[in-house]
């Protein structure tokens, strides 16, 4: 089988593929952890967080005189302004305005971009590139799992209240001003680095990167100027809780496995493809793949949606413009629940419940588990963890429009069936959790 496609038809239809559990969870291939979980996550909120995003994530460059009328073809959102130095969150659809994927634009040089994140929203570029007839180059470089040759560009983050303070001091005097979402250079020790200017925990802070064989320097002159802060490096397991924290929802199920326009694509989609490796789990099960797809919307991104060009797939987003939509929300679980849920564990046979990894429970590459009111299906919940800045458990959820914050709605956890073709679902009985909804983890913030 070369292809998507052909995999696809040999498993009886795409949701026979994703459920097969060709692949678990989403790796972060850097050390579990550094000093403990707890207190690595507790960093980016109280002192200063030293991430490694140089492993997980693929970057595709794109060069050509036609550099930004592809992105602009492809991409639901404006590029008005963008250039040199410019960063931008891109969102990828495909005809039917159903999400492909998400990345993050970084303009280096004019008509000289690097898209960076997970590989769906790069694939379906590359694709338009090699077929639509753009006048561009492509290089990729693979993310850590699939690249033994190793990584070109290190990238690295740090956040918390202290980042500012560290960053002059390793940059060896006041910081250029870099605005959000834009691009700017300083120095850690005696090599220069990009950085970008967003916000992960709600304080301030930059991702930067340079040429990867620094990457020992660059981290090295972090950590020894941010002792004093209280600096610490995240581990796998604090990192893959971050998402929880920040909201967002990066496990969605690329809308590409189904519908006629959709099939050119599948077939230039190899077997080794991110897509063709796909697994699926949580408790929400449908007979329709066309169900997994999720819209701008219910991601929150209704906002980034501009209609001042166009491009793949805006005649449907513009159809569903008027319509109700989900919207992103937080669940926070009932303490009580998610006891009675690890208690579980001391039964004997299947009388146990699906086992809640820590902190971060997410055992696919994409979880949705039904939310239920009155046992009506009212969401679906992604992305559940544990942090220790919350002291509880929490989870990103597409929830109905009406569905108010503070209402207590049910969070169905555990696969039907007592399980699934997935190798790491262990035999379990479905039960409940009760949750509430809220606007953002944390009152306080602002963002």
């Amino acid at each position: 089988m070369a292809h998507l496609e052909e995999q696809i038809r040999a498993a009886g239809g795409p949701l026979g593929l994703l459920r097969s559990g060709r692949s678990g969870a989403y790796p972060f291939p850097i050390k579990a952890e550094f000093t403990n979980w707890r207190d690595e996550q507790e960093s980016w909120r109280s002192s200063a967080a030293l991430m490694d995003l140089s492993h997980h994530m693929t970057d595709l460059t794109v060069e050509g005189p036609d550099c930004y009328r592809l992105l602009a073809d492809v991409g639901a959102n404006t590029f008005q302004g963008f250039g040199p130095m410019k960063a931008k969150q891109f969102i990828a659809v495909n005809h039917d305005g159903y999400m492909i994927g998400d990345c993050i634009l970084f303009c280096l040089a004019d008509n000289h971009v690097r898209l960076v994140g997970r590989p769906p929203a790069l694939n379906w570029v590359q694709f338009h590139a090699e077929t639509g007839g753009y006048d561009v180059t492509l290089r990729r470089d693979e993310r850590t799992a699939q690249n033994p040759s190793g990584r070109e560009f290190f990238r690295l983050q740090l956040q918390g209240p202290h980042a500012s303070a560290i960053f002059e001091k390793v940059n060896g005097g006041p910081m250029p001003d870099i605005p959000f979402f834009s691009m700017g250079k300083f120095n850690i020790g005696k090599h220069e680095v990009t950085a970008l200017n967003h916000r992960m925990s709600g304080f301030p802070g930059l991702e930067f990167f340079g040429p990867y064989e620094h990457i020992d320097d660059v981290r090295d002159a972090i950590l020894e100027a941010g002792e004093p802060f209280g600096v610490r490096r995240i581990g796998a397991r604090a990192y893959a809780s971050v998402a929880t924290e920040s909201g967002w929802i990066a496990n969605t199920v690329p809308a590409v496995y189904s519908g006629e326009s959709m099939k050119t694509y599948r077939e230039w989609l190899g077997v080794r493809t991110f897509e063709a490796n796909l697994s699926l789990g949580g408790s929400f099960a449908s007979d329709r793949v066309e169900d997994y797809y999720v819209t701008p919307w219910d991601l929150g991104y209704g906002h980034i949606l501009k209609f001042d060009h166009d491009f793949i797939g805006r005649e449907a987003l513009e159809r569903r413009k008027s319509e109700k939509h989900r919207r992103k929300a937080w669940l926070a679980w009932h303490r009580d629940d998610v006891a009675r849920v690890f208690a579980s564990q001391y039964e004997q046979g299947d009388r146990r419940f699906k086992y809640i990894e820590m902190p971060a429970a997410f055992y696919a590459a994409s979880q949705f588990d039904r939310v239920e009111s009155n046992g009506r299906l009212v969401g679906l919940s992604t992305l559940c963890s544990y942090t220790a800045n919350v002291r509880g458990w929490i989870s990103v959820v597409m929830i109905d429009d009406d569905i108010h914050y503070g209402q207590q709605v049910e969070l169905v956890w555990g696969e039907p069936d007592g399980g699934s073709a997935n190798l790491t679902v262990e035999r379990h009985s479905q039960t409940t959790v009760r949750a509430t909804v809220i606007r953002r983890p944390f009152a306080g913030d602002k963002h």
